[in-house]
Protein backbone atom coordinates (compact mmCIF):
# COMPACT_ATOMS: atom_id res chain seq x y z
CA UNK A 1 0.00 0.00 0.00
CA UNK A 2 0.99 3.58 -0.51
CA UNK A 3 1.50 6.25 2.09
CA UNK A 4 -1.67 7.77 3.55
CA UNK A 5 -2.99 10.98 2.02
CA UNK A 6 -4.79 13.62 4.02
CA UNK A 7 -8.04 15.30 2.97
CA UNK A 8 -10.05 17.89 4.87
CA UNK A 9 -13.82 18.04 5.24
CA UNK A 10 -16.43 20.15 6.98
CA UNK A 11 -18.60 17.89 9.09
CA UNK A 12 -21.41 19.22 11.25
CA UNK A 13 -19.97 22.72 11.04
CA UNK A 14 -16.38 21.90 11.93
CA UNK A 15 -13.29 21.14 9.83
CA UNK A 16 -11.58 17.80 10.20
CA UNK A 17 -8.81 16.00 8.36
CA UNK A 18 -8.70 12.33 7.51
CA UNK A 19 -5.62 10.35 6.49
CA UNK A 20 -6.20 7.24 4.37
CA UNK A 21 -4.25 5.24 1.84
CA UNK A 22 -5.09 6.09 -1.79
CA UNK A 23 -6.78 2.71 -2.24
CA UNK A 24 -9.26 3.55 0.52
CA UNK A 25 -9.93 6.98 -1.00
CA UNK A 26 -10.65 5.32 -4.35
CA UNK A 27 -12.95 2.74 -2.75
CA UNK A 28 -14.77 5.42 -0.76
CA UNK A 29 -15.25 7.50 -3.92
CA UNK A 30 -16.68 4.43 -5.69
CA UNK A 31 -19.14 3.84 -2.84
CA UNK A 32 -20.21 7.50 -2.82
CA UNK A 33 -20.68 7.54 -6.61
CA UNK A 34 -22.77 4.37 -6.44
CA UNK A 35 -25.03 6.08 -3.94
CA UNK A 36 -25.16 9.34 -5.93
CA UNK A 37 -23.67 11.32 -3.10
CA UNK A 38 -20.58 13.40 -2.60
CA UNK A 39 -17.50 12.08 -0.87
CA UNK A 40 -18.03 14.70 1.86
CA UNK A 41 -21.62 13.54 2.31
CA UNK A 42 -20.57 9.93 2.72
CA UNK A 43 -17.81 10.87 5.17
CA UNK A 44 -20.35 12.90 7.19
CA UNK A 45 -22.72 9.92 7.23
CA UNK A 46 -19.96 7.60 8.45
CA UNK A 47 -18.96 10.17 11.07
CA UNK A 48 -22.52 10.38 12.37
CA UNK A 49 -22.73 6.61 12.74
CA UNK A 50 -19.41 5.89 14.38
CA UNK A 51 -19.17 4.93 18.01
CA UNK A 52 -15.85 5.18 19.81
CA UNK A 53 -13.44 4.77 16.92
CA UNK A 54 -11.56 7.48 15.10
CA UNK A 55 -12.95 8.71 11.81
CA UNK A 56 -10.18 7.13 9.70
CA UNK A 57 -10.84 3.76 11.34
CA UNK A 58 -14.60 4.14 10.88
CA UNK A 59 -14.09 4.87 7.18
CA UNK A 60 -11.81 1.85 6.69
CA UNK A 61 -14.35 -0.38 8.44
CA UNK A 62 -17.16 1.05 6.30
CA UNK A 63 -15.23 0.28 3.11
CA UNK A 64 -14.43 -3.22 4.36
CA UNK A 65 -18.08 -3.92 5.24
CA UNK A 66 -19.24 -2.62 1.86
CA UNK A 67 -16.96 -4.95 -0.09
CA UNK A 68 -17.65 -7.90 2.21
CA UNK A 69 -21.40 -7.48 1.64
CA UNK A 70 -20.86 -7.12 -2.08
CA UNK A 71 -18.79 -10.29 -2.31
CA UNK A 72 -20.93 -12.50 -0.08
CA UNK A 73 -23.35 -14.85 -1.88
CA UNK A 74 -26.95 -13.71 -1.90
CA UNK A 75 -29.38 -15.91 -0.05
Amino acid sequence: MSRPRKRSFSIAGHRTSVSLEPQFWAALQEIAAGRNMSLAGLVAEIDAGRANSGLSTAIRLHVLAFYQQRSSPRR
